[in-house]
Order: C-alpha cells, then structure tokens, then sequence
C-alpha cells in the first residue's frame, strides 16, 4: 500500500467535491494500492491541519454549520512550506487577472519539491510556461484535466489516449451556462435578460456573469488547450472573443428555421484561436443542450474524437482530479 499524504486547497465546492469524492472511493483507492491522507485543508479563514489525517466527514459537517474549517492561522503557502506531504490539491476559486492566492500557492508547491493537481483555471492561463519549468525543475508532476471541461476529459484525452496523432484543432461548447442561457433562450422564446435572470436564480449563472456571458471563460480553457496540447505559448489576450449577450430570441429563430442552432464554440488550432457564436446544423455532434459540454478533436489519424459531458459541478470537476491522482501515483 502506498501512502500519499495531500494538502487541499481552497475548500468551496469543489474542495468539497474532491473530499466527498475520496470518501467515496476510498475502499476503490485501496483496492488499487492507493491510500492517500489528508493532512491539510486550507479555506478563506484558516486551516485544519493533522499531520496523521484529518477526519474528511468532520471537515465537510463543520464547512456546512459553520462556514469554514478553520482552527489554525495557516495560509497555503504556509501549509505547503511547513506541513509534511507529497500532494498539493489546489482548487482555489479562479482569478485571471493575478493568478490569486492559486499561482502563489503552486509556485510554492514546487520550489518545496510537491506534486500539483488543480482545477483552478487562472494561473495556467496567466504563468503556463512559467509553471511548467517550475515543475520540471522539481520534478514535480504537474496536472490539470480539471481546468477544461469539468468531468469531460480533453487534455489527458488529447496528449495519452490520442498520442501519436497529429491534432488539427479542438472546437467545443466549454461553458455550461452560456449553453444553458442560448438552450432556454430558443425553447421558450425569450430574451436573453430574462433568461439570465432565471440561470441566476437557478444558481447556474454567477451574480456576475461577466466572465461567462462576455465568452471569457471559455477562452481561458482555450489557452489551456493551446498551451498543453498544441505547444504554443499564449495568453488570453492572444484569443478573439465575442460573447452572446448580443443574441436575440428573433436570430435564434431565424437560424432554427432553417436548420441551425446557435452556439457560444471556442475554437483552437495552431493558427488562430477564437471564440464566437456560431452557427451549428441540428443534431450535428456539437448540438447539446442545457448545460453539457462538448469537445471534438479534429486528429491526423483518428478523423473527428467527440465527447460530451458536464462541464461544472462539485463531484463532477472532482472526478477528473481523481483521474489525476490516479495517473501520478496508481502507477508507481
């Protein structure tokens, strides 16, 4: 049995989600040769720390009573640099404009020599390069399947499944809640204030959903996927972005009349990499509804690679950290 002790960073929901999850697949874990200890949870307030393994179910009843976790003072950075373990879990909520307390928690987790698994999106769409010799460097592993598409697998697909075949481009839906926004919009005929409004009330849209509507998330994750799959070393600002706050229910319409839907497609290839609404023939693969995602993978030997799937949600995201852990260490 190997043991791998692990630190968790940020403890909103998807912190959460990867601590139920390992609840959830603990005896799976074992029956592979897996035992990982949490020793460390670290949220906005403080840390719960335990160098023999904190008590998960305790930690997640505590969050939900009280709101947070915390009995010590330690930041990240202070738990990566004092407390003893291989595996830093950073899921720290996203800022694309610094990195957040997620770069300055992953820069340290490799100057310390530990391994990174994360789902925060910002430092690799900031400081992908910089990150990645970072990692090299420690000989750290470094993976972020969870970054692009939730539980919908892209980047691992991409670079294992799919090695050997040269990728053309990956052109998908990566953002659930415009999909869900532009899905409401045609079925009910109705504007796209009104349909925000009820994502919002639905918990599906953020208070502010600037960085979904305006097509900015989606093109983070394609900085992602160029970085990671096609080699390149870009940022944000290299991506054009037009997002769907400009769609009428008329054009919608107008597009379902003759044979067409209207999607928010993030686009990348080693040429250019875009993200507008498009318009998509119905029941072509890239046709999904509510708040799936999609992403096909144009390759060189395979032809089109498709996959669907939710893109967001707590044990969803959780599941494609897992899938990391696994890979890192189910082999060793």
């Amino acid at each position: 049995m190997k043991t791998v002790r692990c630190s968790i960073l940020g403890f909103g929901a998807i912190g959460q989600g990867v601590a139920e999850v390992l609840l959830m697949k603990k005896e799976y874990l074992e029956s592979i040769g897996l035992e990982i200890l949490v020793v460390a949870i670290v949220d906005s307030r403080g840390a719960t720390v335990n160098p023999e393994g904190v008590d998960l179910a305790d930690c997640l009843a505590r969050k939900r009573m009280k709101g947070t976790v915390a009995i010590e003072k330690f930041t990240g950075v202070e738990v990566i640099k004092s407390v003893d373990h291989e595996l830093v879990i950073e899921t720290t909520p996203t800022n694309i404009v610094t990195g957040g307390a997620g770069l300055q928690n992953m820069l340290a987790a490799f100057e310390t020599g530990k391994d990174v698994i994360t789902s925060n999106k910002g430092p690799l769409t900031l400081k992908y390069r910089e990150l990645m010799e970072a990692a090299k460097a420690a000989g750290s592993s470094f993976r972020f399947e969870a970054t692009v598409g939730g539980s919908m697998p892209v980047i691992n697909l991409a670079n294992e499944v799919l090695a050997g075949n040269r990728l053309k481009s990956i052109k998908g839906i990566l953002n659930g809640t415009c999909n869900y926004i532009l899905t409401r919009m045609l079925e009910e005929r109705a504007s796209y204030k009104d349909i925000l409004a009820e994502s919002m009330e639905l918990g599906i849209a953020e208070t502010d959903p600037t960085y979904d509507v305006d097509g900015i998330d989606t093109a983070c994750k394609l900085v992602i996927l160029a970085n990671a799959i096609f080699g390149l070393d870009v940022t944000y600002r290299d991506v054009e972005v037009t997002g769907i706050t400009k769609i009428t229910p008329e054009a919608l319409e107008m597009a379902y009349e003759r044979g067409h839907v209207i999607k928010l497609i993030g686009e990348v290839s080693r040429e250019r990499i875009h993200v507008a609404p498009r318009l998509v023939p119905i029941n072509h693969p890239l046709d999904v509804r509510g708040t799936l995602n999609v992403a096909s993978i144009d390759t060189e030997l395979a032809g089109e690679i498709t996959v669907t799937g939710k893109g967001a949600g707590p044990i969803e995201t959780a599941s494609a950290i897992l899938s990391d852990l696994i890979a890192v260490y189910g082999s060793q």
